[in-house]
């Protein structure tokens, strides 16, 4: 009998192990698998959005011509550059706000986090004139010199991914942008932002035609 208890209990444990590690990663409708880390009471994704379909299936418009991007009042995503064999990977997508505004953007049990929810972010993390370094990646491989104040121990790994602003990409390695989900008026919605040469996480309003990052938020 404690031979049959000793096997039972190792094959539970053996099922704990099994669900934590897939607790640790989420798909997207194109399949491709993100890693997530839990800070505080919330678990993020531990890298940007790079789907093309919305969580029923549907794709999102690629927009690749920059004054069509900048007339756009509907989603549309695209590459840093137009370039996806060098930027998709490793930044991720660049998203209008109208995609966002879909509410289907993330994959199911995820969302875009709403204003509040990064506020709850930064303030557990010490303030937003702190918060920016815990969260960034450490060195100048995706970040220009000096990434003040990085130190990524939240392993949140934020990526300064640059943005596509008025149709025209830019600051790729000197700044990451990031989407909420709380729309300002009609054309502006807010947006978290973390610059190379220093510690804060921004938190301001935007035009919803521009292109930035998406982090996605467990239900």
């Amino acid at each position: 009998m404690r031979h049959k208890n000793v096997k039972l209990l190792a094959v539970t444990l053996f099922c704990i192990g099994l669900t934590g590690l897939q607790a640790q990663t989420v798909k997207d409708n194109d399949g491709n698998v993100y890693k997530t880390v839990t800070i505080g009471t919330q678990v993020w994704m531990a890298e940007n959005l790079k789907t093309t379909k919305y969580n029923d299936g549907t794709a999102i418009p690629l927009v690749t011509e920059n004054k069509a991007w900048d007339a756009l009042t509907t989603p549309a995503y695209c590459w840093y550059k137009n370039d996806a064999t060098a930027n998709k990977n490793t930044y991720g997508a660049s998203y209008n706000w109208y995609t966002v505004g879909t509410n289907k953007l993330c994959p199911k049990g995820w969302h875009v986090p709403i204003d509040a929810e990064w506020t709850t972010l930064t303030t557990y993390l010490g303030g937003e004139s702190v918060a920016g370094g815990k969260l960034k990646e450490t060195g100048t491989t995706h970040w220009e010199s000096p990434n003040t104040g990085a130190t990524n121990e939240t392993g949140f790994t934020a990526l300064s991914g640059g943005d596509r602003e008025f149709g025209v990409c830019s600051y790729i390695g000197y700044s990451g942008y990031w989407w909420s989900a709380t729309g300002t008026n009609a054309t502006e919605a807010r947006y978290r932002s973390i610059a190379y040469y220093g510690s804060k996480v921004a938190s301001n309003s935007i035009f919803k035609k521009m292109g930035y990052s998406v982090r996605c938020l467990r239900d």
